[in-house]
């Protein structure tokens, strides 16, 4: 349990589901990880993690849509636990609506956080690794299947992720000549707390129970079910460690075979 012995990962969106699960995941493989939320103090899963690693998680609470956030996300990061070798690129907000309801308060909202927080964050960590001339730099961005296709009722969170694939593979081909790699993650369905709002706002514009849309998307997966959190970290891991040292430009769907590509 060593594959990311000696690295140092910063991991935003990490107070719960898919970011926490990963965080975990890092730690468990010998990373030191510097993990981030805009809670002002950690949840009390990620205060746990933080209390059972006391010597190699620490907290920063982070807006990523706000520049100065991340400057001190990056600053705190490297003056605890050094260079940084490795980012998990990952909050990210959620909303939907008809297109034709749809307005421009939840546009701002949704690309502020998903597509502005994320780009910004992975330049200022990016800027990090190359005046550090870091060895074994790694990117992994958190892309969607809702990147992959439209859908009706979330235009504006399908192109915010739309827009990660595309900026992971401009910022790996210029990261190359640095070789730091960057690369993505394009998750299908994962039960994390976050299906509850988006379960209740299908429920709300689908006429639907509460708890339908969350049944039939599962049972609409290929493989017959939701992802778990757990089953994003195997990929987390494999495209941080060394062992992907060839790869970069790509967004790797794991999602039980709902996205073919």
């Amino acid at each position: 349990m060593t594959r990311l012995q000696g690295k140092h990962a910063v991991l935003t969106g990490a107070a719960g589901g898919i970011g926490l699960a990963v965080a975990e995941a890092y730690v468990r493989e010998g990373a030191r990880c510097t993990v981030a939320d805009i809670g002002k103090v950690p949840t009390p899963a990620l205060l746990a993690l933080i209390a059972a690693h006391p010597d190699t998680v620490h907290y920063v609470p982070t807006d990523v849509t706000r520049s100065a956030d991340i400057d001190a996300l990056v600053a705190a990061a490297v003056a605890r636990f050094g260079g940084i070798t490795t980012l998990y690129n990952n909050a990210a907000i959620f909303d939907m609506a008809p297109l034709l309801e749809s307005n421009e308060a939840m546009y701002d909202k949704i690309f502020a956080v998903n597509v502005k927080g994320a780009f910004f964050v992975m330049q200022k960590v990016l800027a990090h690794m190359v005046a550090a001339k870091v060895q074994g730099g790694a990117v992994i961005n958190m892309a969607s299947q809702a990147g992959r296709r439209g859908e009706a009722l979330v235009s504006h969170y399908c192109a915010s992720k739309a827009a990660i694939v595309s900026y992971t593979q401009s910022a790996a081909l210029a990261m190359a000549p640095h070789r730091i790699r960057v690369n993505g993650i394009s998750p299908g369905v994962i039960a994390t707390p976050m299906w509850a709002h988006v379960d209740a706002l299908f429920a709300k514009y689908e006429n639907l129970p509460l708890g339908e849309k969350k049944k039939r998307v599962g049972e609409a997966v290929p493989l017959g079910y939701m992802g778990d959190p757990i089953d994003i970290c195997g990929a987390a891991v494999f495209l941080a460690s060394d062992e992907a040292s060839y790869i970069t430009a790509q967004t790797l769907n794991v999602d039980g075979g709902n996205v073919m590509s």
